[in-house]
């Protein structure tokens, strides 16, 4: 089942095109304001590419069945997007994100769980279609799409960028997927890029994740920030946060950042008891443009889309329901264990 061929701009569309909008408007400012400095950027910016590593091997891959002593049929879940959603920068199966998800997923809802990744080392979010059609040959119950990183540092206009996240989002719900997206984590926290292009890229990142987060929850998926993650926690501790190549994250990332999606993909699963009753400060149901921006800010937002009085819109747009989740400890990466982590290889005997 392939991808359909474009996205058709309807109503629907309107707010996240504003956003796009606007972030290009605000990146325009910004460099402008730095036109007297652009020798600098460029400098800044070739030093970066010099200073982080080009891949040099795949990341170890995920694929197999987690938990294939628990009872009932399995889940299907495929992994799609760039390197973090790959998991480049670790060497073991286990510390993989596809393997800490499923292992998560298997331990709390009782089920075996099927991983296909599908993600590729320096994807942009025009990769996506390839990866989505073959994901879709999988018939997959749930897809978590990790993208957008290497859209700011290769200046992917935002409004293209996120057309192409549209579009798989789009393919999968049609195909009756659950889909999660981890938006575009805070470029500003890696420590080879030195202001101001650090500056630019804190702002440029935040900007195509509120941007996505429109887009995805108008498309009817569920989005959770990666953000500022990679910022207070992974600048106070780089060498325990960071891989070796001081750009991706090491298994304690990875740990973190699966501690902030496994919530959100239970949740829509289905789960219900993944969700509070009574929302915890700062949560709440806001306009879906106002949840997005500040989803932005603040890393491990869960936006999803909600109704209010029944109505999925209101006058500033579609309804959003907001939520902070808590992340476990950044040394909880799970361990194998008897039953739940250790997967049984496709194909294997």
């Amino acid at each position: 089942m392939g991808v359909a061929g474009s996205v058709v701009p309807g109503p629907h569309w309107h707010r996240a095109r504003q956003i796009a909008r606007m972030a290009a408007i605000g990146t325009g400012a910004t460099a402008a304001a730095f036109v007297a400095t652009g020798g600098v950027l460029l400098g800044q910016a070739r030093q970066a590419r010099r200073t982080i590593p080009m891949a040099e091997a795949p990341p170890p891959r995920c694929d197999g069945i987690y938990g294939a002593k628990c009872p009932g049929r399995p889940l299907t879940m495929v992994v799609l997007g760039d390197s973090s959603a790959a998991s480049y920068g670790v060497h073991r199966r286990r510390e993989t994100l596809g393997a800490l998800l499923a292992t998560g997923l298997s331990r709390r809802l009782h089920r075996p769980v099927r991983v296909h990744r599908f993600a590729v080392v320096g994807s942009l979010s025009a990769g996506l279609r390839p990866q989505v059609e073959s994901a879709l040959e999988c018939d997959p119950d749930v897809a978590v799409i990790l993208i957008g990183g290497n859209d700011v540092t290769n200046r992917t206009p935002p409004g293209l960028a996120v057309r192409y996240l549209v579009e798989a989002v789009r393919a999968l719900r049609a195909a009756g997927c659950e889909v999660v997206v981890g938006t575009c984590p805070d470029l500003g926290a890696i420590q080879p890029i030195q202001p101001p292009l650090r500056w630019l890229a804190r702002r440029w990142s935040r900007q195509l994740a509120a941007a996505q987060t429109v887009a995805v929850v108008e498309a009817g998926g569920w989005t959770v920030s990666l953000g500022d993650m990679l910022g207070p926690r992974f600048v106070a501790e780089p060498t325990r946060m960071f891989a070796w190549d001081r750009f991706h994250p090491s298994a304690e990332g990875y740990a973190v950042a699966a501690a902030a999606l496994l919530p959100t993909v239970i949740s829509a699963l289905g789960a219900g008891a993944e969700r509070r009753p009574v929302p915890g400060r700062g949560e709440g149901v806001r306009s879906l443009p106002e949840a997005a921006q500040e989803a932005a800010r603040h890393a491990g937002t869960e936006v999803s889309g909600t109704q209010v009085r029944g109505r999925d819109r209101g006058p500033a747009g579609r309804w959003a329901h907001l939520r902070r989740r808590a992340f476990f400890g950044v040394g909880a990466v799970p361990q194998p264990g008897p039953a739940t982590d250790s997967p049984t290889l496709e194909g294997s005997a």
